[in-house]
């Protein structure tokens, strides 16, 4: 029937394209509109002011990230019992969920989209259409219809999306290209098909493009610390001199001592800050004290450097700085009661813990990206704004000399290139099944960059970070790939016509008798890689989030940067750069050559090995150290670069004791093979197979990292040897501590991710033991008025499953039968619209399946403007939203099923029934993740 008329249904008439929802298929409002329109039902006069809960100056909204929430946020404190409290499942902490700075002016009692014309909200944003806009507005005939289930509106952040309903709209669109049978038709086709290829070149090239940025940039930042170039002050110090070592540095100076740098012989071009300021020095001890003066230098550049981006990080991607129309409206505890006298801000009663807030561009952000991939929605996580700040600050840190890389964080910032990319094709943007097929195309560039392994890049998005992942989604992520290292081969970050610095290459092969000292570095790699996950672990858990760090986070940037700064002048190789540390130990040293990378090449190991090893050792002890601090601070960071120096270190000293051997040995039985060549033994090989263990270890990647080390040495040859070894630091890894590294920070940061390798052991357990049968319905037997179904809705927003919905029942016999289901954020979208009548009955029926296109395409607001009445499209009846064929079990059914539902079909909720088809209740993918987790638990 159509829309009754209201004084204030001027709110469903925008005009000159104001963005109020103008049906079933019309994109987010603002959350204002939402919130306004939901608390005036059954309140036509309430208005909210500036000071209110609904309009505060920074809008909060407590959200369990990944587990249920706590039951503190329930209203008053009571509840009935429940799944929850029957179960014990303890609340983790919650997130705090971003509502953006609003700079609107108050709102009147009437809020209308004519009255926000003149706000910042629509000018700051990029309009966003309908999730569910059909491809065409013509209606489709009955016998071509796809059928659907159900409409869509939108994904708040930190809900799940809804992988069925994605693929069967992409099987609809499909249809509709395919119903063209004529020349047009076909070319639209394949102008279809032909904009996956052509967004994962874009992304690509772009990829590389700011990966080309970040190297200059870093390159330059880092060598500013100890001196410039004089012929041009924007020049890095390999582009200023050429890298030439024509002497053998004496390791035995002291060690406050730069060996490596001697300007007046080397490179006169370049002037270091020592000499800048040596009037400053005394004639006498001019040496040290010129070293001092560039230790001070280098260490206020160094936490400079590492202060703004940490400030950049916290002030620029904190999770409460995001403002997105997506996210639901309903958020005041006191919402429904109309009480405004309690802040949002207010703490929680009953003690619960503080909120956490997120920033975007902390870290690697491979843990996030992987939780995203499975199905999880994060606004503003893959956005410009991230990516601009993911960007400089990762140059930034880098260049401050922390003991971090820039590898990992490519892969998220390819994947914001790719977000942003694949929003301007609407098969994406309204389509996250889809566009999570971008993002693992955008996983691979980003490895592909970091390593100039195209095909490790792929291999790396299959094993370690993509959730699905079929065939055409690695066909484009091998492309993306090699258009990213292809572009960045063209623009060539070193000037060497390398991808990255320590691509090295090998002339000789390895010996059978090499096969015990790699499994060694196996084992080593292993153990390294389980201890190094879990001191960094409890360090993140004890002390940077349970002491005043976590209040400070800016000063815990500077005392590890104060540190590293301090340690960085033991010897050359602690105060080398990562990348130039590992590339100078995975080096050959070549007979007759005169470059000897920084003194690691030992001529003569009875009177130099000595003095190199130790060099390394400390090299070792302090970059495992500090990356054990430095990894999780708040400035953008990866592991993989000082994971493999750490590896790297222990293997060249194994490779240099082995040579050592050799060289004071040539005719043992054990190097019967070299026939006495005394270069028989590459230490580099060595450091390059440490540097695969201890990363395998870390990580627990095996495949895509031995693929990467192939490509890096451009040679099969070391197949076998890199193979065993990351095999071996595998296994013992997972024997001392079965998460790695970014499952650990899954786990410390409480993200929602459904792990589907992992084998749960399910014992006596049943899924009965699971099932939520608490959880409010809809009973389409009752009158269901506007206002009571907002009633409902706020009372399932304020426990804390925000990311669920209501299941819709009819009696029958002596239980009740499924009619459908309807999601938190379809209602709340749908009672927007119809808000001017409080108590008018909302209906849900089964009879008219929903298709995409047709009569739904059209507004309401039109259909009430022009008077028409066509049979079947009543506004209050919310049959379009609902899921009229929900995934079901029976009761009896094994878990493992309910597990295959979650993991292989994407489930956002499976419905319990018994033998006889009869209602029993709801498993969400939040009650079943919480429900994971205390298995786990109990099994450890």
């Amino acid at each position: 029937m159509p829309l009754g008329k209201s004084p204030s249904n001027s709110a469903l008439h925008p005009e000159n394209g104001d963005e109020a929802p103008t049906g079933p298929l019309s994109g987010p409002s603002s959350i204002e509109w939402r919130r306004q329109r939901l608390l005036q039902i059954g309140n036509p006069s309430a208005e909210a002011t500036e000071t209110s809960s609904l309009r505060p100056n920074l809008e909060t909204r407590a959200a369990s990230y990944g587990t249920l929430p706590s039951d503190a946020h329930r209203r008053g404190g009571k509840q009935k019992s429940n799944f929850r409290t029957r179960h014990g499942l303890g609340a983790l902490p919650d997130l705090l969920i971003p509502k953006g700075r609003y700079t609107n002016p108050p709102t009147p009692n009437v809020l209308t989209p004519r009255s926000l014309r003149g706000s910042s909200y629509f000018t700051a944003q990029r309009p966003i259409t309908a999730y569910d806009k059909p491809v065409g507005q013509e209606t489709l005939e009955p016998e071509g219809a796809v059928k659907t289930n159900g409409i869509r509106v939108w994904y708040s952040s930190f809900t799940s999306i809804d992988w069925l309903h994605d693929a069967i709209k992409d099987s609809a669109r499909q249809a509709r290209l395919r119903r063209h049978k004529s020349k047009r038709g076909r070319m639209r086709r394949q102008l279809d098909r032909s904009i996956g290829w052509l967004t994962v070149t874009i992304i690509g090239f772009l990829t590389a493009v700011i990966a080309f940025l970040i190297v200059r940039s870093e390159q330059w930042l880092f060598d500013i610390k100890e001196g410039y170039c004089t012929s041009s002050i924007w020049k890095a110090k390999r582009f200023c001199c050429p890298v030439q070592d024509d002497t053998l540095f004496d390791l035995r100076t002291p060690a406050f001592v730069t060996v490596a740098l001697n300007p007046e012989e080397s490179c006169p071009a370049w002037r270091t800050w020592g000499e800048v300021f040596a009037p400053m020095a005394s004639s006498k001890g001019g040496l040290i004290k010129q070293e001092a003066i560039e230790y001070a230098v280098y260490t206020v550049i160094a936490i400079s450097l590492a202060i703004l981006s940490a400030l950049l990080t916290i002030y620029l991607t904190a999770s409460t700085s995001f403002v997105t129309r997506k996210d639901s409206g309903v958020l005041s505890s006191t919402f429904a009661t109309g009480d405004d006298g309690q802040k949002l801000t207010d703490p929680p009663a009953g003690g619960a813990a503080q909120r956490k807030v997120l920033y975007y561009a902390a870290g690697s952000g491979i843990p996030e990206i992987k939780t995203i991939l499975s199905g999880f929605v994060i606004h503003g996580y893959l956005g410009g704004r991230t990516l601009f700040t993911k960007a400089v600050g990762l140059a930034l840190s880098v260049a401050s000399g922390l003991s971090l890389g820039k590898e990992g964080p490519f892969v998220h910032i390819a994947s914001c290139v790719g977000n942003i990319v694949s929003r301007f094709f609407s098969k994406y943007e309204t389509n996250e099944g889809k566009r999570r097929g971008i993002l693992s195309a955008a996983c691979a560039a980003g490895v592909a960059v970091a390593f100039g392994a195209p095909i490790g890049g792929v291999l790396f998005s299959l094993e370690e970070v993509s959730y699905f992942f079929p065939a055409k989604v690695m066909w484009r992520s091998f492309f993306c790939a090699m258009v990213a290292a292809m572009t960045l081969r063209f623009l060539d970050p070193f000037g060497s016509g390398k991808l990255v610095l320590f691509q090295v290459t090998y002339d000789k092969d390895w010996h059978a008798y090499e096969l015990l000292p790699f499994l060694f570095l196996g084992v080593f790699g292993g153990v390294y890689g389980a201890w190094f996950s879990k001191l960094n672990y409890r360090w993140s858990r004890d002390v940077r989030n349970a002491t005043w760090l976590k209040r400070y986070p800016v000063v815990e940037v500077i005392l590890v940067t104060l540190v590293t700064a301090m340690f960085s002048f033991l010897n050359p190789y602690t105060r080398m750069g990562g990348t130039e540390l590992v590339y100078n130990l995975f080096a050959e040293c070549r007979a007759g050559s005169s470059n000897t990378h920084s003194g690691l090449c030992v001529l003569d190991p009875p009177t130099q090995a000595v003095s190199v090893i130790q060099s390394i050792f400390v090299a070792l002890l302090v970059k495992g150290a500090l990356t054990i601090v430095t990894f999780g601070i708040k400035v953008p960071a990866g592991i993989f670069i000082p994971t493999l120096g750490v590896g790297a270190c222990a293997g060249r000293i194994l490779g240099i004791l082995i040579q050592w051997a050799q060289y004071s040995y040539p005719e043992s039985a054990a190097f019967a093979v070299c026939k006495g060549d005394l270069n028989c033994v590459i230490p580099g090989l060595y450091a390059m197979v440490g540097a695969a263990a201890t990363l395998s270890g870390v990580t627990r990647t095996t495949v895509s990292l031995a693929v990467i080390m192939f490509e890096l040495t451009d040679t099969l040859t070391y197949a076998v040897p890199v193979m065993l070894s990351v095999l071996v630091a595998k296994t013992i890894a997972d024997a001392l501590e079965p998460k790695g590294i970014y499952d650990l920070v899954i786990e410390l940061s409480q993200l929602p991710y459904l792990d589907a390798k992992h084998d749960y052991v399910w014992g006596s357990l049943q899924i009965n033991d699971v099932t939520d049968r608490d959880v409010d319905v809809i009973r389409v037997d009752r009158e269901n008025t506007v206002k009571s179904l907002r009633d409902q809705l706020q009372d399932l927003v304020e426990s804390g499953n925000s990311d669920s919905g209501f299941p819709i029942l009819r009696p029958d016999g002596d239980g009740m039968r499924m009619v459908g289901y309807i999601g938190a954020n379809e209602l709340e979208h749908a009672l927007s619209i119809v808000a001017d009548d409080p108590d008018q009955v909302i209906t849900f029926h089964s009879t008219t399946p929903q298709h995409h296109g047709g009569m739904m395409a059209s507004s309401i607001s039109s259909l009430a403007e022009t008077g028409s009445n066509i049979i079947g499209l009543d506004p209050y009846d919310f049959s379009c939203y609902m899921d009229q064929a929900p995934l079901t079990v029976q009761d009896n059914s094994p878990l493992e099923l309910v597990q295959q539902l979650f993991t292989k079909l994407g489930a956002r909720y499976v419905v319990v029934t018994d033998a006889d088809g009869h209602y029993q209740g709801v498993i969400d993918k939040k009650t079943w993740l919480a429900f994971l987790d205390e298995l786990e638990h109990k099994s450890d």
